[in-house]
């Protein structure tokens, strides 16, 4: 079973209520497609990526991404 502790959910919110699109995020800040991808299914992105949404979108990390620890995760 595979355990998703971070989550891109509150990245959705902050683009919705900013005046960027996905769209623009490829087209005028070259976020590549894959990048959008990942968001959308919450798969690993760089901290590089989180910093440049981060500047875009004028916010903050926890606007882009949350973490919710799990006692399913792998042990340390």
């Amino acid at each position: 079973m595979c355990v998703l502790l971070i989550n891109y959910s509150p990245f959705w919110n902050t683009l919705r209520s900013s005046n960027e699109t996905t769209y623009t995020l490829i087209k005028n800040y070259h976020i590549s497609s894959a990048t959008i991808d990942k968001l959308r299914n919450n798969k690993p992105i760089t901290t590089t990526t989180i910093n440049d949404l981060c500047r875009i979108l004028d916010c903050d990390v926890k606007d882009i991404a949350s973490y919710s620890p799990s006692d399913a995760d792998q042990a340390l």
